[in-house]
């Protein structure tokens, strides 16, 4: 990390954390960390992040360790994820029982933020779409609650998409 402000004291470890290879690297450490379930909310499945081989081999692990594994994905630009060729999509392909992509409706208003939970407990977290500046906390079960609870709110309002299924047959 460059220049991350850690803190710790209680079971994790809370980081500011600036650039997108903090970001990378803090979800890459959440993925590895991670037992039962990921939920990612993201604009166009960021590149910089999910289509680098370290979170992807991090992802594979993850899910091969675990037959109960669960990976959701809520897009909320799919358009551009669709126009340009993206690794975790491929990937997706091959293990369609664990990754599952859904994109926000319209009518549902637009999202600002992305994040990435594990578990229930940790997150990393991205106020704006348009900045690399973020926070990542390993232990924090009621923020992680919070986000994953509006997360599923959205996951259930959201029909998968026809055509995003369609790229990933």
């Amino acid at each position: 990390m460059t220049e991350a402000a850690t803190t710790t004291g209680r079971q994790g470890q809370r980081e500011l954390l600036s650039g997108k290879e903090e970001i990378r690297a803090a979800v890459v450490a959440a993925t590895a960390n991670a037992r039962r379930a990921l939920a990612i909310l993201t604009p166009d499945l960021e590149p910089e992040i999910y289509d680098q081989e370290v979170f992807l081999d991090a992802l594979k692990r993850f899910i091969l360790a675990r037959s109960f594994a669960r990976v959701r994905v809520l897009i909320t630009q799919p358009s551009r994820t669709l126009k340009s060729g993206n690794n975790f999509v491929a990937m997706a392909r091959r293990l369609n029982s664990y990754i599952e992509f859904r994109h926000l409706k319209p009518e549902l208003g637009e999202r600002h933020d992305a994040f990435f939970i594990t578990d229930e407990k940790s997150i990393v977290y991205r106020a704006r779409i348009d900045t690399w500046d973020g926070i990542s906390d390993t232990c924090e079960p009621a923020v992680a609650r919070y986000y994953l609870d509006n997360f599923d709110e959205l996951w259930h309002a959201c029909a998968t998409d026809a055509e995003l299924r369609r790229s990933l047959l």
